[in-house]
């Protein structure tokens, strides 16, 4: 049974850091892309952040030079370091886990994050 497990969220001053954490199990985790998603109330999902096996990683415009998505294939864990986080990163981020031969994308269940003014 695969499980995404997501922590870290909560709430934050804009300006201030977060770091979200992400435990997979049930996968063989260094085959797996991992990514961060995000979803603000009213808005679609959109993406925030992926990185491969090796550790090649792809950023979403909005949060470019700001967060850092890192992964530790031993411990099975993908993390999202935010800096300067904005108000409109409000949203609960969601762990995705996507195998490009299986084609079959896991999600976790969300962590919320809230940044106020």
């Amino acid at each position: 049974q695969v499980q995404l497990v997501e922590s870290g969220g909560g709430s934050v001053q804009a300006g201030g850091s977060l770091t979200l954490s992400c435990v997979a199990s049930g996968i063989m985790f260094s085959s797996y892309v991992m990514g961060w998603y995000r979803q603000a109330p009213g808005k679609q999902r959109e993406l925030v952040a992926t990185i491969r096996g090796g550790g090649s990683a792809n950023y979403a415009d909005s949060v470019k030079g700001r967060f850092t998505i890192s992964r530790d294939n031993a411990k099975n864990t993908v993390y999202l370091q935010m800096n300067s986080l904005k108000l409109e990163d409000t949203a609960v981020y969601y762990c995705n886990a996507y195998s490009f031969i299986s084609n079959n994308p896991y999600w976790g269940q969300g962590t919320r994050v809230n940044v106020s003014s």
